[in-house]
């Protein structure tokens, strides 16, 4: 065996022989150009391909949220409105809630269409013309003292006696026939109680007066 000290000389290393491309077969740094490769930007998504996301899309979904729940918000209070009348709310467009009404007072009776006759010498009576007077509490003796009241002007007192109902609030003075409206009305002033009414309640009784508990009042000592 021989060995030789020294500089060896160059020998260039061997190199691979160039690699020729075999047709029909596509490396992975190759591929074939498609209609995928140009895209416009204003396409959201084609095939694989993802085109640049739009700005502004975040605040849309927001606002579209808030429209919805304003929408909900808005109609439930306008159905609470209308099954409950605690609560008001109109809708400019829509049918508005029926406002409660406002408390009434009840109407007293509107006073005689004829001037009260108290004095039975200015009152054009009919024959046989008497007052039947029926005491419509339980207060003993309320009927002769409405008779009293009446008897001392000179009016004709017939029948006194007790009502068939005895918890009578009201005084009523009731008149058989139009043309007594001003006597009736007097035998209110003369009692200081009552209300005057037309009525045919009581056949042959010109006058007929029902005593009530304001009477009981205005007589009591």
């Amino acid at each position: 065996m021989i060995v030789r000290y020294g500089v060896a000389p160059d020998v260039a290393a061997p190199t691979a022989p160039p690699k020729t491309p075999v047709e029909g077969i596509i490396t992975m740094a190759e591929y074939t150009p498609d209609r995928f490769d140009e895209i416009p930007d204003s396409v959201g998504r084609v095939g694989a391909h993802r085109a640049q996301r739009q700005r502004g899309r975040a605040w849309i979904a927001i606002a579209w949220a808030a429209l919805a729940s304003g929408v909900l918000v808005v109609g439930g209070l306008y159905g609470l409105s209308l099954i409950s009348d605690r609560v008001t709310f109109e809708i400019p467009g829509f049918g508005t809630a029926d406002p409660m009404p406002a408390p009434t007072e009840t109407p007293s009776p509107p006073p005689p269409s004829v001037e009260p006759i108290t004095d039975r010498a200015l009152a054009e009576l009919p024959a046989g013309f008497t007052i039947t007077v029926l005491n419509g509490t339980e207060v003993s003796g309320l009927g002769a003292a409405a008779r009293d009241l009446l008897t001392v002007p000179g009016w004709p007192v017939g029948t006194v006696t007790t009502a068939a109902q005895t918890d009578l609030v009201e005084t009523v003075v009731y008149f058989s026939d139009p043309a007594l409206e001003g006597v009736a009305a007097g035998m209110a002033v003369l009692l200081g109680a009552g209300v005057i009414e037309l009525s045919d309640a009581f056949p042959g009784a010109p006058i007929t007066i029902a005593l009530g508990a304001d009477f009981a009042a205005v007589a009591a000592p």
